[in-house]
């Protein structure tokens, strides 16, 4: 599973005809497999979604926000993870980049080990010699590699649940050492090991990759989680991809997202694991706000047609690029328009690998083997789809028709000059509805012409926030 960081739907270039970003290898990898058209990430920020792809649950039945620095895991312990799932099945399970889900960070300065202000940990605070509990190998995985967080502190490498050199420095707003190549470093304030480098991530996460899929074998089965840090903020392309897109820093950094997910399919190619290996590429939500100045200055696009960006949720906000690859299982150069949330993996890798779902595990999660597989099913297989990012605004979608429970779906003003370059208006009724498959633009509300669609989509909507679950399970 290759998991890009606000990556928009519009920058995967076989989705964008006007697209300024060559995307080569995933482009093949699309015509290699099933590309979906109308794919959702559960939230429009980072740490929700992840929780709900490895949990099969919404992350609003736990949290809306993200977890942060030094903040504490998103997980209870009675959460059933993907990885621990497939472990029953005898999988070597590994995670390699970003986590973002929280740890449990114990302070040397509070008589109770806690973390009273977690932007304010000094190198000191912490000590970096004792393992860390609440990670990912506590969830499942075998084997973890990464920096945490890329803009989040602390900056050093983790193996497992320890560091491989203890923070000395900290790490001050915006004072790295280096330049981006497009906006800001966004980090945050925190201890960082000496000489750290970001410049240096994601090559390292590459080649740890790499080396984890070269020491796999035929004989036994594996699941590798590999969570970018691109082409989120940081924009912090390497300098062999400067001048690689007509998109500017942003554009470049994809290219290189890009080449690493070549990288991945070459390597499992050349180990021989190619033709029973599953490969799911996506992202956990739509592209950062620097999106609006690159489709003016650019005319890139990336949340593609849709409204919105990251945190919204307006269309652009969670409708992502997801591409399942399966020789032999699923048809090469297949194209689904099913609605199908990132949230519906783990119903459908459980089955792919026939492990029966407990009662308790993955309770939104629908299986989408037929669809893959190319065998019957009745469509449209989601009963409904819930779209949300903080606790204010949500959405639910059914077949064509979405409702908004608010007079807008963006948790921040589209700029003045991108509204007026797409034909954007704001509205005024208390909630909106639209029909997708006519209006994926989002132009035309119709909460006023359609009274009964509003009454039935926000009474479904109210019970699956009450607790409802979503699917239903024969035993």
């Amino acid at each position: 599973m290759i998991y890009a960081d606000d990556m928009g739907y519009g920058d995967l270039n076989v989705q964008n005809p006007t697209s300024k970003i060559p995307t080569p290898f995933l482009d093949q990898l699309a015509a290699e497999g099933m590309r979906f058209t109308d794919a959702h990430s559960s939230s429009g920020i980072c740490s929700p979604s992840r929780f709900a792809l490895l949990t099969g649950m919404y992350h609003w039945r736990r949290q809306h926000e993200i977890v942060g620095a030094f903040g504490k895991s998103f997980f209870k312990d009675s959460d059933i993870t993907l990885p621990q799932l497939l472990k029953t099945k005898g999988y070597t399970t590994a995670a390699i980049g970003k986590w973002h889900l929280g740890w449990n960070w114990v302070s040397k300065n509070d008589s109770t080990g806690q973390i009273n202000n977690p932007n304010q940990v000094l190198p000191e605070d912490i000590d970096w010699t004792k393992p860390i509990a609440g990670g990912p190998t506590d969830r499942g995985f075998d084997y973890y590699f990464g920096d945490g967080t890329i803009n989040f502190p602390p900056y050093a490498w983790i193996e497992n649940n320890r560091f491989l050199e203890a923070p000395t420095e900290l790490m001050e707003f915006n004072q790295v050492g280096f330049e981006t190549k497009e906006g800001n470093w966004e980090f945050r304030v925190g201890p960082k090991v000496k000489d750290w480098n970001p410049y240096e991530v994601l090559p390292t996460l590459t080649q740890k990759t790499l080396e984890w899929i070269g020491n796999q074998s035929q004989d036994q089965p594996f699941f590798l989680y590999f969570a970018l840090p691109s082409p989120h903020a940081p924009i912090i392309p390497n300098e062999e991809f400067d001048g690689t897109s007509q998109a500017g820093g942003y554009g470049d950094f994809v290219v290189q997202t890009d080449w690493v997910a070549g990288q991945v399919l070459k390597a499992l190619k050349e180990n021989g694991l190619e033709e029973n290996t599953i490969v799911i590429f996506s992202s956990d939500n739509g592209p950062e706000h620097y999106a609006w100045a690159r489709g003016l200055e650019y005319n890139h696009f990336s949340m593609g047609d849709f409204r919105g960006l990251k945190r919204d949720v307006w269309e652009g906000g969670h409708h992502v690029p997801m591409i399942v690859k399966w020789p032999n299982k699923i048809k090469a150069g297949t194209v689904s328009t099913e609605v199908i949330s990132q949230i519906d993996l783990m119903a459908t890798l459980a089955n792919a690998a026939e492990i029966t779902l407990p009662e308790d595990a993955a309770p939104d999660s629908y299986n989408f083997l037929p669809v893959w597989k190319g065998e019957s099913y009745q469509s449209p297989l989601r009963e409904a789809t819930i779209h949300n990012t903080y606790a204010s605004i949500w959405g639910i979608r059914k077949r064509d028709w979405l409702f908004i429970n608010d007079s807008t779906g963006g948790h921040r003003n589209i700029p003045e000059d991108f509204a007026e370059l797409r034909g954007y208006s704001d509205f005024n009724t208390p909630g909106l509805l639209f029909n997708m498959n006519e209006d994926p633009e989002q132009k035309n509300n119709l909460y006023r012409d359609f009274p009964e669609k509003v009454e039935e989509l926000n009474l479904q909507l109210e019970k699956y926030k009450s607790g409802e679950k979503t699917v239903y399970r024969k035993d």
